[in-house]
């Protein structure tokens, strides 16, 4: 019989006093905004091959200075003797250095148990700044007094509900630890407490748009605003933090939690109970992130749709544009050159061109030209099944820029046809990668280790996308290199969840050691497999 959730445990009152029993790991626990930064660096080192040492590995030897005396403290007694003096590792703790055991820990076990003690005290630090933020922040009285009640909950949402969902389950995580401080896991209570956080985070990721234009709407109609917000966040408390690094946070660790479970998952004993355990937290945390970038994505996309309405104009027809499933894929201007009006100057053939604005939606292409500066009218579209392309831009002797030929069809038929140059060569791929996409996820699926020698590039710079076909990007990630273009940008394929997208080459650096490049294979095939026996194991 399968345990309850928190969620379903009606026996839990939604305000827990979680105040009540005090933490082991939140009073030197450092920032969140200080861990995440140490902690994807060193994950960038690892998989990149650059481990940074035989600490980061849990191979310390035992007997180093600052060894606590007592050999017998109790698991509560050992924490409560940490504070004032966070330990990074597992085995720093006085009550496993003093155990006598940890000698008959193997390598991998060492590095499980510390893989799971990351994930408590990244909560704790979590904690922590969730804290500063509700405390410091939003019951400051003078932001109070400044904030309409409405102001004030688009601008932190949810976030004090996500602060006590998270005091729950870091009360859980060090119970556990305390019970078993040698062979605790995690991974249960993660998927237990589940359900609690797709409830709170659910909310608070979909807000994230009305968070957003709020802050940015104060700064500029809100006099008192600006100054109250730089008084806050000078005080020493925040480290000289914005208020925005603590509103982000709930984004940042949903994510991190899945990568701390996914980096426990890798440890596991295959085909064991606790492999089992694992892999059900993970996919549910990855559930979780799914229907948040969906709710989210849901929003934009038909709030696009309804302003792209207002501006696009249709010669003499009648185009229902605002539908549930249609999303824009990506939208530009390109030039259209006029082959009939072709002449030569010199040695050289010289082509007019005019512009030509391209909508592509996820089920049809619209070519339009600009009315104003904000509407436009289109004069043929098609559907996305019904276009034809030719790269021609080493085909067209004597006519400089980057082109390509374009037949929109209606049946077999031929509807148009148009030459489009771009200025780039990134800008012509990026088009007709967007309008003939490969899938993702059959790239990924055939992945094997003979991909060793495929191109990896991992982000070293975070990158938020400017336009529908970029991927956004975070430091760590890993990602097969498809396309290079020679003016500086890359088409990936990340390998944790199969996303597509192009980036500037100047957020990544290229993996070029090829034992990495292999162990992260190893790995990304390891999850997957360990994932779909799941599915395939679920009555559902």
């Amino acid at each position: 019989m399968r345990k309850k959730s928190i969620e379903e445990d009606s026996s839990i009152p939604s305000s827990f006093p979680t105040s009540n029993r005090l933490s082991r790991f939140l009073p030197s626990s450092i920032l969140y905004q200080e861990y995440s930064d140490v902690a994807i660096n060193r994950e960038i080192q690892r998989q990149q091959g650059k481990d940074p040492g035989t600490e980061e590995e849990g191979l310390r030897d035992e007997g180093s200075d600052g060894t606590p005396s007592p050999s017998n403290l109790s698991p509560s007694s050992s924490f409560r003797s940490s504070r004032g003096s966070a330990f990074a590792l597992w085995q720093d703790i006085p009550d496993v250095r003093m155990s006598g055991q940890l000698d008959t820990f193997s390598n991998e076990e060492r590095k499980l148990q510390e893989a799971k003690f990351e994930l408590v005290t990244s909560e704790a630090s979590y904690i922590r700044s969730l804290t500063i933020a509700v405390d410091h922040f939003m019951l400051s009285q003078e932001l109070t007094e400044c904030l309409g009640a409405q102001e004030k909950q688009w601008l932190f949402s949810k976030l004090p509900e996500v602060k006590d969902v998270s005091e729950r389950f870091l009360q859980d995580l060090e119970h556990r630890l305390e019970k078993d401080i040698l062979r605790f896991d995690v991974c249960d209570i993660v998927l237990d407490h589940c359900p609690a956080l797709r409830r709170v985070y659910l909310p608070y990721v979909t807000n994230q748009a009305y968070q957003e234009q709020t802050y940015q709407r104060l700064l500029q109609e809100n006099p008192r605003f600006p100054g109250i917000l730089a008084r806050l966040e000078e005080d020493p408390i925040c480290q000289r933090l914005p208020l925005t690094s603590f509103l982000i946070l709930p984004f940042q660790r949903i994510t991190r939690l899945k990568m701390l479970v996914e980096n426990i998952l890798k440890r596991t004993t295959p085909g064991s109970r606790d492999e089992d355990t694992a892999t059900k937290a993970f996919n549910e945390l990855k559930k979780i992130i799914k229907e948040c970038n969906s709710s989210v994505q849901s929003m934009k996309r038909m709030e696009e749709l309804i302003h792209l309405n207002k501006k696009i104009n249709f010669e003499g027809k009648i185009f229902p544009l605002i539908s549930q499933s249609r999303w824009l894929v990506k939208h530009g201007e390109l030039l259209e050159v006029d082959t009939q009006m072709m002449s030569i100057s010199g040695s050289k053939l010289k082509l007019p061109t005019k512009p030509v604005y391209l909508h592509l939606f996820n089920d049809c292409l619209l070519l339009s030209r600009r009315k104003d500066t904000w509407k436009f009218m289109v004069f043929v579209h098609a559907k996305i099944g019904e276009l034809k392309v030719k790269d021609l831009s080493q085909k067209l002797q004597g006519i400089s820029g980057f082109i390509f030929h374009l037949q929109l069809c209606e049946g077999q038929q031929l509807k148009h046809q148009i030459l489009l140059k771009s200025h780039t060569e990134s800008g012509k791929q990026r088009w007709i990668t967007a309008m003939f996409p490969s899938d993702p996820f059959e790239d990924i699926e055939q992945a094997s280790e003979n991909d060793a020698d495929i191109s990896q590039v991992q982000c070293i710079k975070s990158y938020q996308a400017q336009e529908h076909d970029e991927l956004t990007l975070e430091k760590a990630d890993i990602l097969h290199a498809k396309t290079i273009t020679s003016d500086g940008w890359v088409e990936g394929i990340r390998l944790s969840d199969g996303e597509r997208g192009w980036f500037p080459k100047t957020y990544v650096e290229e993996i070029t050691s090829r034992s990495a490049r292999l162990r992260n294979l190893r790995e990304n095939i390891r999850i997957k497999c360990v994932t779909q026996k799941l599915k395939g194991n679920d009555p559902n």
